[in-house]
């Protein structure tokens, strides 16, 4: 079906000011999907209230009302300008809301306006945790044990009936704002009336606890014809029990076995399909028991999230700009020249290297604030890396961070002591990737760092390497270094500052000439979402090194 060519003028919600839980990922989709929409000659018309962001430049829209995001200033619009559709998909939590709130006043059936990219059943379904959950028991997909609350009371009978440590999840909320785990009785009260007093509809979903559960992600798309495609899935390197905005996620993901994976993906397809009629994206969360595979349906997000933003930058996949077209009637067949210009967009994107994203607190500005990470995202973004590896990858990412470190570690930092490692473990805080490794550098026991962290053993054997690789680096000096260890140290994503200061008596830039000299140099990658399997025209690089056999 081509597009629906009644749909002329289309209204992007965006997501408002840039805050803890809310960033600049929703600036990325709604400019994205309204480069989408104008490329097929729709006059895109913008609201949001933040002049300091990308979607709201002249050059983005045809027409931008900086103004407050409220259902007053969305009739302001609709009588200024002839609107045929909105796309309250792009702007987060905020713009369902509003586009929510717009529909029960009856604003879009008075002004005759079709919501595209999502439908207010699937809003409804997904953000109120009760409907959510009657739905996921009528298609026969496992959640944890869980019931809805509209009162202290209820919450608490139900939290004392199940049993501790349960979950405290607020309807309505982005960035898990007001939600946490509760451990026993004591932390109970508390954690009720914040959920309560942070969900507009005063309802929370209070739930058994899977903490230290795996957790992973699956974006994907669909169009009219119901087809379904998924463009990634994301692993959690932090276990349940951390905001997903605050974990380290890692893509493609790397301990999932394939039964698993198939077992998520037609979960996620199922879901989509049944949460309400619309062509889009959707984001899916599941958590699975590391020891029997056990999976439970954890949220669906009927939108583009920070992990689509995440999945387009890792896949070369345009998922907002897909998702917009797919809104306006498109299918995914029909899509051609969109992503790698030789095929259609009804693909499932297939990547030779891997993608680590970690998070950026700056607690330093909060003061008195809490440190330890929970359901409650506190990060205030993000850093993305690419790699050949995990572990190149992940080097890359710390690099990246600006908080004054040269990798995971060997940079000189000050060690803590084993019982302040102990404690940064068991209460996850900022620092806790570092303090990993600091752990295994000072001999604790993979065992006994996964026992405390939950984090799955292959990852931690990854870090081990790390410190095999600088005990053995210690053997030797800058003149000795066998060449087939220095590339082993860069293609582990070792900065030359960092050999520097393993080897001591030498500086970065020597360890630069002497690498030079043996020939030891980047080589540079294309992201080309296929893997190779058939020419790409994409122009997107990343850096890695490879000795010369490995290179084709």
């Amino acid at each position: 079906m081509p597009r629906n060519t009644s749909i002329k003028s289309v209204l992007i919600i965006g997501s408002g000011p840039i805050i803890i839980g809310q960033a600049c990922e929703f600036d990325y989709a709604g400019s994205q999907a309204s480069r989408s929409l104008r490329e097929e000659g729709i006059e895109v018309t913008l609201i949001n209230s933040n002049p300091a962001t990308i979607m709201t430049d002249k050059v983005t829209a045809d027409h931008i009302y900086l103004l407050p995001l409220n259902v007053i200033s969305i009739e302001q619009i609709l009588k200024e300008q002839k609107i045929d559709a909105v796309l309250p998909t792009m702007g987060g939590q905020t713009a369902l809301n509003l586009c929510k709130e717009a529909e029960e006043i009856g604003l879009w059936k008075k002004y005759n306006v079709k919501i595209i990219g999502v439908d207010i059943k699937a809003i409804d379904t997904t953000e109120n945790r009760e409907l959510f959950r009657q739905l996921m028991h009528k298609l026969e997909i496992p959640v944890p044990q869980s019931k809805t609350a509209n009162s202290f009371l209820e919450g608490k009978e139900f939290a004392q009936e199940i049993g501790f440590p349960v979950v405290i999840r607020p309807s309505y909320t982005l960035g898990g704002t007001g939600g946490g785990f509760v451990k026993d009785k004591k932390e109970l009260d508390e954690a009720l009336n914040r959920g309560l007093k942070a969900s507009p509809i005063h309802e929370v979903l209070v739930e058994k606890s899977v903490w230290g559960w795996k957790e992973y992600e699956l974006e994907l798309l669909r169009d009219n014809l119901d087809n379904i495609t998924v463009i990634c899935t994301i692993e959690n390197f932090d276990p349940m029990g951390i905001h997903t905005g605050d974990s380290i996620t890692v893509a493609p993901s790397m301990t999932l076995s394939d039964t698993a994976f198939q077992t998520m993906r037609n979960m996620a397809i199922k879901m989509m399909r049944n949460i309400g009629n619309f062509a889009g994206g959707c984001n899916v969360q599941f958590s699975m028991n590391p020891e029997t595979e056990e999976v439970y349906s954890i949220e669906i997000n009927p939108r583009v999230s920070r992990s689509s933003a995440l999945a387009s930058k890792a896949t070369g996949y345009p998922i907002a700009k897909i998702a917009a077209k797919l809104a306006i009637g498109y299918n995914l067949n029909e899509l051609k020249n969109q992503i790698t210009k030789t095929t259609s967009a009804f693909f499932e994107p297939s990547i030779d290297y891997v993608i680590v994203k970690i998070p950026r607190w700056n607690f330093d500005k909060f003061k008195g604030a809490d440190r330890t990470l929970g359901l409650q995202m506190k990060s205030v973004g993000e850093v993305m890396a690419i790699g050949r590896t995990f572990i190149e990858a992940l080097q890359k990412a710390c690099q990246s961070l600006e908080i004054g470190r040269d990798g995971l570690g060997a940079d000189g930092k000050q060690k803590r002591k084993l019982e302040e490692i102990v404690e940064g473990l068991e209460n996850p805080s900022w620092n806790r990737l570092f303090l990993i490794k600091d752990a295994l550098s000072m001999g604790v026991p993979l065992n006994t760092v996964h026992k405390i962290t939950k984090v799955d053993l292959w990852f931690l054997n990854q870090i081990q390497k790390l410190v095999a690789l600088e005990q053995d680096l210690r053997r030797y000096n800058l003149n000795n270094v066998p060449e087939d260890l220095f590339w082993e140290l860069k293609k582990h994503g070792y900065a030359d500052t960092q050999i520097a200061y393993v080897l001591g008596n030498c500086t970065e830039d020597e360890v630069y000439e002497k690498r030079k000299s043996m020939g030891i140099t980047r080589t540079y990658k294309m992201v080309d979402t296929c893997a190779a399997e058939f020419p790409s025209e994409t122009n997107y690089f990343y850096s890695t090194y490879e000795s010369p056999t490995l290179q084709l």
